[in-house]
């Protein structure tokens, strides 16, 4: 099988390519980069990307598919169909499934799932501890070889230090990152939203910036004692931005993401009491917001990731205070990436296809993808940067609508997504109009 991306602008900085060429995929892998004028190979099909982006296919680093055990609020299927929508070749998924991803025959369950879905690759993340409880390791070996690619309690940070020591120290013998999600709960006990002047407008609980912070330092001073490497999820302030910093100054494997959410939107959008704004970390000040712009331009920040974490409608119809926590983001963060730093100058689109697919690869070791290298595999992400449009929630591939973007038109998209050399979403011709470059 052949597939030939024609005629489109190529954009791949694990080989310095940032201009007009045409991409050959055979048998699932990229076979080559060729002229424009070059004759089309025999029995291709062709892909005419003229006016549009040619990248190694996006990946999201934190993806909930919510199956095994919450099939009410997405499947990995629809989970999997939102993710090429959005322009996402892979996503990887957290653990916090009924039951938890803790053991190998959930891990082989996701994948088997996600294979018959022939969608988006879905590459699992592990549980730190079992049942997330923070209390004994969960078997990282045995999780290792059924094909996790990383560890993490997502929702739960690890409570102890000693435990997220040995946590550590268990998870460098089989070369997997830690991922963390930075909070000291004995600081957000009763938290719905950040802790400053809105909260105390609106009369909600607020949950102090320092819980995310203390850990932040916490974890790197860990990373730095055992050379382990971390990965901090979904960071949102100031002063967690600036422990990644020091740690990289360092010379430390730590990495960090953040969510679109949180460099779009501040904790002033929680002023209608939607709880589509209600999500942990919280919407913070525009001091943290501001702090994450300069992390995404200056390069600390490493990956954009969704955190796409879908609920039924009955569950965010509660009350502010009772309301989970999350929001839906696969089919948004590519465009609001667009919208809000591309064309508002915060970085380039090369800076772009780093932060949403070279970095993610490297960061959790995910072979031949991020590149469009030979032999790599053919997971492409094309974009029209300049197509405008409007975010139905409605029209969603996701089997939830919690999103607080309903509605918002925004420009730039992507606007085909290919796995392993199939075109895998496209979206219609007249929503697909090429702008000259």
């Amino acid at each position: 099988m052949r597939l030939l991306i024609a005629n489109g602008y190529v954009i791949d900085p694990t080989q310095g390519i940032n201009g007009g060429q045409n991409l050959l995929i055979e048998d699932g892998r990229v076979a080559a980069l060729l002229s424009r004028g070059d004759d089309v190979p025999e029995g291709a099909e062709v892909f005419d990307a003229t006016g549009l982006i040619v990248a190694p296919g996006f990946i999201d680093l934190h993806t909930h598919l919510r199956e095994p055990g919450q099939e009410y609020k997405e499947t990995i299927q629809t989970g999997a169909l939102a993710a090429v929508a959005g322009g996402y070749t892979s996503v990887c998924a957290m653990p916090n499934t009924d039951p938890v991803n803790d053991n190998p025959a959930v891990t082989r369950f996701i994948i088997e799932q996600a294979e018959a879905a022939g969608l988006a690759n879905v590459f699992p993340v592990g549980a730190i501890t079992k049942g997330s409880q923070g209390k004994e390791l969960a078997e990282m070996g045995e999780m290792r070889r059924a094909g996790i690619v990383a560890v993490t309690d997502d929702g739960r940070s690890v409570p102890s230090a000693g435990m997220m020591r040995r946590a550590m120290e268990y998870a460098r013998g089989f070369d997997l990152p830690v991922m963390d999600h930075c909070e000291e709960r004995t600081l957000t006990a009763g938290g719905v939203m950040h802790e400053g002047e809105w909260s105390l407008r609106l009369g909600l609980r607020g949950s102090v910036a320092l819980a995310e912070e203390l850990d932040a330092w916490r974890d790197c001073a860990l990373a730095e004692l055992t050379g382990a490497r971390l990965h901090l999820a979904h960071v949102s302030t100031r002063g967690a931005i600036e422990a990644v910093r020091r740690a990289k100054e360092r010379g430390l494997r730590v990495t960090c993401e953040v969510a679109p959410h949180h460099f779009t939107l501040t904790d002033a959008a929680v002023e209608g009491y939607d709880t589509n704004t209600k999500m942990c970390p919280p919407l913070r000040s525009e001091e943290h917001r501001a702090a994450l712009l300069e992390a995404l331009a200056d390069g600390t920040i490493d990956a954009i990731a969704t955190d796409h974490a879908p609920h039924h409608a009955d569950e965010k119809a509660l009350e502010y205070d009772h309301a989970p926590n999350g929001i839906t983001g696969l089919e948004t963060a590519v465009g609001l990436a667009l919208d809000r730093l591309v064309h508002q100058g915060v970085v380039g689109l090369e800076r772009l296809v780093e932060l949403c697919s070279v970095k993610p690869a490297r960061i959790f070791s995910l072979k031949d993808r991020g590149t469009l290298r030979p032999g790599a595999w053919g997971d492409v992400t094309i974009i029209d940067p300049d197509l405008e449009w409007t975010f139905q929630a409605a029209r969603s591939e996701s089997k939830s609508r919690n999103t607080p973007f309903d509605g918002w038109t925004l420009r730039g998209a992507a606007v085909a997504t290919i796995v392993a050399g199939r075109i895998v979403y496209r979206r219609s011709s007249e929503q697909t109009a090429a702008h000259a470059r």
